[in-house]
């Protein structure tokens, strides 16, 4: 039978869900929908709007994404995920004041470094820690707040950009996040006994997680189906306004619906992973991912466009979420910080780079054939490698339960 969950754990899961809410519902999902207005307005192509995430995370996650790891295994996260929030704010407010590329890159290495400080890192180290039985429903609670805030993003700078224009809508959702984010951070406490005890659990070496055949399949998985997701956002908008002629409206709609689905795919997924091998719980996730994305060839048919909504939302709902509960199963607690500070180097990497790469194939192409099939092709890549992965790792020391 599982303990009930304490009041801190209540205060942690939420603040995490507003960190979430804030970092990636906000920080990353936001400026995509900004990128048709500046394709539009500066003459910039689709390559070049989708580099700013590129130029950010390949400057700032080799140098800093597994120093925040490490920083938080040694002195804790609060620090951490304060100086994330303000990096984060100001990302989005100066996305607002850019009209260059140069101070359009620079934007992004000040959100790069808020995601790392911030996003699903210290949070995902923050619940791991807390959280032992009911580690999946709880990181499945708080990663809703991806999807909210996504949602919610999206369709409040529909009406911001109506309202004010673009640049003040961004102005206004960089001062959101510090709102929404900051106050319960500043009430965690990361030097209690409780949060802690964690730490003290057998810790499997480092050097030997590194020369292990699953920890880079764990890697390759994750960062190809990341590849995947964080391309079709990263486009998405682009395709439906610039490409199949959606009003600004329908497309805020359609993205809003992806992002509200994506929350059954975190609950969903959540509960799955506290009842099932985890690594098949993943291998379906990323085949949901791959299924998805085909069904954007096809949108010009009747219903087909919420279909990938729901699909492909419930796939990405799990996408992020599943690879620290996968990660925590087979290395343990203890090295979490520094095993997902590597993770979430390469995925971020992914993440940045996949996006750029369909960019270049659709501005020398006529249409997003080329790239939704790299895209479809990066999905189905990520499931062959997880499903070559073990349960577990066979090290009693290891067991959690």
């Amino acid at each position: 039978m599982e303990k009930p969950i304490s009041r801190r754990q209540s205060l942690v899961a939420l603040t995490s869900f507003f960190n979430l809410y804030a970092l990636v519902g906000i920080a990353f999902y936001g400026p995509p929908y900004f990128y048709d207005f500046m394709v539009k307005e500066f003459g910039w192509s689709r390559e070049q709007v989708t580099s700013g995430n590129f130029y950010g995370k390949t400057l700032v996650l080799p140098l800093f994404g597994f120093a925040a790891g490490w920083i938080i295994d040694r002195f804790g996260l609060k620090r951490l995920i304060i100086a994330g929030i303000l990096f984060g704010g100001i990302s989005i407010i100066g996305l607002g004041q850019v009209d260059s590329l140069p101070l359009f890159y620079a934007c992004f290495i000040f959100n790069a470094l808020g995601y790392v400080c911030a996003g699903p890192l210290p949070n995902q180290v923050l619940l791991s820690r807390w959280f032992n039985e009911s580690r999946g429903k709880a990181m499945g609670f708080a990663y809703l707040g991806i999807g909210l805030g996504g949602a919610i993003t999206v369709k409040l700078a529909a009406w911001l950009t109506g309202q004010f224009g673009w640049q003040t809508s961004l102005l206004w959702l960089g001062l959101l996040m510090i709102v929404v984010s900051l106050p319960l951070t500043l009430a965690i406490n990361d030097r209690s006994d409780e949060f802690r005890q964690q730490a003290t659990q057998p810790a499997m070496p480092i050097g030997d997680i590194l020369r292990s055949g699953p920890f880079y399949l764990l890697a390759i998985g994750s960062l190809c189906s990341i590849g995947a997701v964080g391309a079709t956002n990263q486009h998405l908008k682009l395709y439906l306004t610039r490409d199949s002629g959606f009003a600004q409206d329908k497309a805020a709609n359609v993205i809003a619906l992806v992002l509200l689905t994506s929350n059954i795919g975190r609950l969903l997924m959540g509960w799955l992973a506290d009842r099932y091998p985890k690594k098949y719980v993943m291998i379906l996730i990323y085949l949901l991912v791959a299924a998805g994305i085909p069904l954007l060839f096809f949108i010009d048919q009747p219903g087909v466009i919420y279909l990938f909504a729901i699909v492909f939302g419930i796939g990405m709902g799990g996408d992020y979420m599943i690879i620290p509960l996968m990660a925590a199963e087979l290395f343990g607690l203890r090295v979490m910080g520094r095993i997902m500070g590597l993770i979430i180097v390469a995925d971020g990497l992914a993440e940045a780079w996949v996006p750029k790469l369909v960019g270049r194939l659709r501005d020398q192409n006529p249409d997003y054939t080329k790239g939704f099939t790299v895209m479809i092709a990066f999905a189905l890549l990520g499931a062959v490698a997880i499903s070559f992965l073990p349960k577990r790792l066979s090290r009693p020391e290891l067991d959690q339960k």
